[in-house]
């Protein structure tokens, strides 16, 4: 295989994850039951069944996307550690394409463990932020 063949098979799987993941909190949120009836009238029954009427505060809100940043991150490092195990397989020997490849690899994984440790540590603050105030509903 050429060197450009295997370039634009990277840049099509590539192409597909990236396409695929994007798609998937739909997918998530069509399975669960959350889009509006189809066969109902549009107006504000609509908006709440979606979810767009809810009241949220800001506990809620906060750690909602602190999820969403950390979730980010974390299909980020998985992208890195799949980009840095290409590499290494593509690598033909190449002592120097394997440790590059391989230090990516580690920083990436101790990227994901920090991101993971994150993610604990936030829900945990989040968690006792509520019991301390006496809301709990997160």
């Amino acid at each position: 295989m050429s060197q450009k063949t295997i370039k634009k098979l990277a840049s099509l799987a590539v192409s597909i994850s990236t396409i695929s993941l994007l798609a998937l909190p739909i997918i998530t949120n069509a399975q669960q039951g959350v889009l509006p009836p189809q066969n109902s009238r549009y107006g504000l029954d609509d908006i709440e069944a979606v979810g767009l009427g809810q009241q949220t505060n800001v506990k809620s809100l906060t750690a909602n996307l602190i999820n969403i940043a950390l979730g980010f991150l974390g299909i980020i490092a998985v992208i890195i550690i799949i980009y840095a195990g290409f590499k290494w397989m593509t690598a033909a020997g190449n002592e120097e394409q394997v440790k590059s490849a391989r230090a990516t690899l580690v920083q990436a994984i101790i990227g994901l463990t920090i991101i993971f440790l994150a993610w604990i540590i936030v829900g945990f603050a989040i968690e006792q932020l509520s019991i301390t105030t006496g809301s709990r509903d997160l």
